[in-house]
């Protein structure tokens, strides 16, 4: 009697294990979903947030992109990139005079900034100022083409596929043929932006886990 008891004690000792090792799962699968919906604290953390639905492309939240960065610039709108990323959210979201607005402030911070130089270029010509909008474009891509190669934003092994330079040569070509060309030159533009977010978000993640797992190089 007393070894049946010991073997059905094993027994659901064993199923109690089980569902508390199932638990557990669901548990962390459930609270990696929850702390994504939890909003980051500290300017730093709203900048992160932001910057983070440009990475992740078309599943990209435009609406939380903006509401993050707009804190930023309000405390702080000499932050980073934050102006810059402000104003693509608003295009992003087909506010393109607000983009504008905010991407020249951004180009007061920093005139030497590329993104900013395209993106305002593409707000311009959307809003029909074909003139200005090419001729920002033409300095935007020369800057583009000039930065986007090995060691740009601290990654060593940038656009090693050239996804980004391929778009870089496409735009360059129509934006030379001036506002002919307009709706290709917008779409490759914007794709070129586009390709150059989706580079980096590689490029984090890759750096990211070779960082936690330094021996798989």
């Amino acid at each position: 009697m007393v070894r049946q008891a010991s073997g059905k004690g094993v027994h659901f000792a064993f199923i109690g294990l089980l569902f508390l090792a199932l638990g557990a799962g669901i548990f962390a699968g459930c609270s990696e979903k929850f702390m994504d919906h939890i909003p980051r604290l500290g300017i730093g953390g709203r900048y992160e947030e932001g910057k983070a639905q440009f990475l992740r492309g078309r599943g990209g939240n435009m609406e939380t992109a903006v509401a993050a960065l707009d804190a930023v610039v309000r405390e702080d709108p000499t932050y980073k990139d934050s102006l810059t990323l402000l104003g693509r959210a608003y295009y992003n979201t087909g506010n393109y005079e607000v983009a504008r607005q905010i991407l020249q402030r951004a180009l007061l911070v920093n005139k030497d900034d590329e993104i900013a130089w395209m993106a305002l270029g593409l707000a311009q010509l959307r809003l029909g100022e074909d003139d200005k909008g090419i001729e920002t474009l033409q300095g935007a891509i020369t800057l583009i083409s000039k930065v986007s190669k090995s060691g740009y934003r601290d990654f060593n092994e940038w656009d090693s596929k050239a996804l980004v330079r391929t778009y870089i040569s496409r735009s360059a070509v129509d934006v030379r043929k001036g506002a002919e060309a307009k709706a290709s030159l917008i779409r490759n533009c914007e794709t070129l932006l586009a390709r150059m977010d989706d580079e980096e978000n590689y490029q984090k993640q890759t750096k990211d886990f070779l960082r936690r797992y330094p021996g798989s190089r």
